[in-house]
């Protein structure tokens, strides 16, 4: 009997990698928040350093390239002067061969001609021509280790453009935005002019289609109705960037699908169509890499074009961009501001932390974060087909961060949880020696106990009294050998909610015995308050002691039991309900096996079908009812001690529970269900033991195959964990 006694105490310890953390609503929000909010600072002030930079900006590149490809720009010809060209005419080109080829091109009535070379000596540059003022010459601003260059002697200012451009410097040179106009006021530079060669040009067109520019009171630029926003210093990814003078992205046109092209030769000899200059902007430039380098720009690292870009086609680039945006609406490349792009962080950030959350697995956390980068690159890449810049790599990093730290954190409070459950489970089995001891003192309980009937025990005048000042007594639902269980109001908390209040008295009142299950009674409801956290088990309100006697107060299931739902009479089940009610009391096991708990006396009476929402709820977890006196040692050899009949597995009544004891009991519960027979009444094969239903009743064969392994006589030969039979069950609910 003391056995038996002490059997319900054990508590078998596993390892099981779905183990779930308990938390609260407020602390499970406070965790997500803070761990997103962290997350954000940090990833934002990496930003901030410029440690992204970088980074950011190779994806601009990427989103720059990989964007459809847009029709010609037919409102501009390219005059390229080639190293073919060059070996024709010597470079520096005469001015000879410069006014031959200007007065060719205003003899094909040329709309603007912009002339994108620079001499130290230009003398005669389009002397005698007749109409001048449609060409824009060029001169070059001084630089660090780079003299000035002047512009033509003989050309007004006003139809001069500096040929200095804008890179990124601090990080690889790449050439992204555009500089419309210079703010130097330096008084004695050559080279006065403000407007940069292509915005000059694309000026001039517009200006002689009646499209004025202007500055409004912001000091930004407007073309006839279209305004370019000056790019701020921290425009986009960009942090604290050089935004001398006014500058804007570049938006580019793909560089195999940008303008039409001709040769120098080309046109000195008569081999190009006039309708091809008529009325365009015609710009003129070297392309040979001996005369400049050319620049780097956001296409170099493609396989089909070449490191640099040479400067002329920048230029045309600049211009085209103007004149399409005025003309056709092209859109300019905008960006959000700086508190849109800490919101779109921290989004993705609270994104990771919820995601960790939901699945704890390093590997599926990783799979399903993959998925969701993959969609906040669609977002980027959808923004950007829309000339909308946000950036994707801080994202990226707060959602990835956000997640794994979130759980490393969780990780680390299960492990914390489990070494707590663990330290309990080691006072109780050190209580329980004692116990043990205690017990063997004497073969009797007290005088008092024999032949007591604890059914008469009404200790509550319910009528005024509050249990520990706060539960007020309304109904005795029932007892038994461990006490009585009433109904109580809850006076302290918010609606006076409706709970369970279970009175348990020890089997002796000697202080040494009531000290030890005093130890017992507090372990228990410690684990019974964790376990308690899951919504398909009865959150436990409190546990106290008065006046030797000890109380567990949990929350109250209105519902009915699964026994009313599987009475003889009323027939079978069918497999759809045997599934689906499986595979929820399979969740609550795989979550309270986790927390190295077996519950041990699985069965329809404890569990509880709610009348709110029709979810299941698994009660009675009971482990402090060994306190109790035995008052019937066959009953309680049967029920509280080891198990119930018929559906507790053999290892359990020989004093051993296993994780695969719970599921032999479930197991059972199913196998009532689909034959509407009770498991006391089958009989054990002979040789194996194991029971024989499957003549009782019709039943599918892999659903039977799964009760099978569930019930099977010995437990090596079961399923190990509910995770397995959930899975299995999982592929099998796809066909009901």
């Amino acid at each position: 009997m003391i056995n038996g006694f002490l059997a319900k105490f054990r508590a078998v310890l596993i390892q099981d990698k779905g183990s779930r953390l308990t938390f609260t609503f407020h602390n499970l929000l406070s965790i997500i928040l803070l761990s997103s909010v962290g997350v954000t600072a940090l990833v934002w002030g990496m930003r901030e350093l410029k440690w992204l930079q970088s980074g950011e900006l190779k994806i601009y590149d990427r989103m720059l390239q990989f964007r459809p490809q847009e029709p010609l720009d037919r409102r501009i010809l390219l005059v390229t002067i080639t190293q073919e060209d060059l070996t024709r005419e010597k470079w520096p080109l005469s001015d000879q061969t410069i006014n031959k080829l200007l007065e060719k091109l205003q003899s094909d009535q040329a709309r603007v001609i912009g002339l994108n070379i620079y001499r130290h000596e230009q003398k005669n540059l389009a002397a005698n021509l007749p109409k001048a003022n449609n060409i824009i010459g060029t001169c070059l601003l001084s630089n660090i280790g780079r003299s000035e260059v002047p512009p033509p002697p003989n050309f007004f200012i006003d139809n001069i453009g500096f040929d200095d451009v804008v890179t990124d410097n601090s990080t690889d040179q790449v050439l992204r935005r555009s500089l419309l106009f210079s703010d130097s006021t330096e008084k004695d530079r050559q080279c006065k002019t403000q407007f940069s060669f292509g915005a000059l040009l694309a000026i001039s067109y517009l200006e002689k289609q009646g499209i004025e520019y202007t500055f409004t009171k912001n000091k930004e630029l407007q073309i006839g109705k279209t305004l370019f926003p000056r790019l701020d210093k921290n425009a986009g990814s960009y942090q604290d960037t050089d935004d001398d003078g006014y500058q804007i992205l570049l938006n580019y046109r793909d560089p195999n699908h940008f303008v039409q092209q001709v040769t120098l030769t080309q046109v000195l000899t008569n081999q190009v169509n006039p309708n091809w200059v008529q009325d365009r902007l015609v710009i003129v430039g070297t392309t040979a890499a001996s005369v400049h380098p050319g620049y780097y720009t956001p296409y170099g690292s493609l396989s089909d074009q070449p490191a640099r870009i040479p400067r002329v086609f920048i230029h045309a680039q600049i211009a085209s961009q103007i004149i399409s945006t005025v003309l056709d609406g092209r859109p300019l490349i905008y960006y959000w501001p700086d508190w849109a792009e800490l919101l779109w962080i921290w989004i993705c950030a609270l994104l990771g932390a919820v995601l960790a959350w939901q699945w704890r697995h390093p590997l599926m956390l990783l799979i399903v974060e993959v998925f969701i980068l993959i969609g906040v690159m669609g977002i980027a890449a959808g923004f950007f087909l829309q000339a909308i810049w946000i950036p994707l790599l801080t994202p990226s990093l707060a959602l990835v961060i956000s997640g794994f730290a979130v759980m490393t954190y969780t990780s680390y409070q299960t492990q914390q949880q489990n070494q707590a459950i663990l330290f309990q489970v080691e006072q109780q089995e050190e209580a329980i020696a004692q116990l043990s001891l205690l017990l063997d003192q004497t073969t009797e309980f007290p005088s008092q106990f024999n032949n007591f009937d604890f059914s008469e025990i009404s200790i509550f005048n319910t009528n005024d009294l509050l249990l520990s000042g706060r539960f007020k007594i309304s109904q005795s639902l029932g007892s038994g050998g461990f006490g009585r269980t009433y109904l109580a109001e809850d006076r302290q908390r918010y609606g006076n909610p409706i709970c369970v209040v279970k009175q348990l008295m020890p089997a002796r009142q000697d202080p040494r015995f009531l000290e030890v299950a005093r130890r017992l009674f507090n372990t228990e409801a410690e684990i019974l308050a964790i376990l308690g956290k899951h919504p398909q088990i009865p959150e436990l309100f409190a546990a106290f002691a008065e006046n030797n006697e000890f109380y567990l107060v949990q929350e109250y299931i209105p519902g009915h039991t699964l026994s009313e739902e599987l009475p003889p009479e009323q027939g079978v089940r069918n497999e759809t309900y045997v599934v689906d009610m499986l595979q929820e009391v399979l969740e609550i096991l795989v979550f309270i096996h986790g927390h190295y708990v077996i519950h041990r006396d699985i069965k329809p009476t404890n569990i509880i079908r709610c009348n709110g929402d029709n979810r299941l709820v698994l009660i009675d977890f009971g482990a402090v009812k060994l306190i109790q006196p035995q008052i019937d040692e066959k009953t309680e050899l049967a029920t509280v001690a080891i198990g119930t009949r018929g559906y507790s597995p053999p290892e359990q009544f020989a004093g051993h529970p296993r994780l695969s004891s719970d599921i032999y009991a479930l197991g059972m519960i199913g196998i009532q269900a689909i034959t509407g027979i009770p498991p006391q009444e089958f009989i054990p094969h002979p040789e194996t033991g194991n029971i024989m239903w499957r003549q009782r009743t019709d039943v599918s064969d892999e659903l039977a195959t799964i009760l099978d392994k569930m019930v099977c006589y010995h437990f090596s030969d079961r399923y190990q964990s509910a995770a397995l039979v959930l899975q299995d069950l999982k592929s099998l609910s796809i066909n009901y």
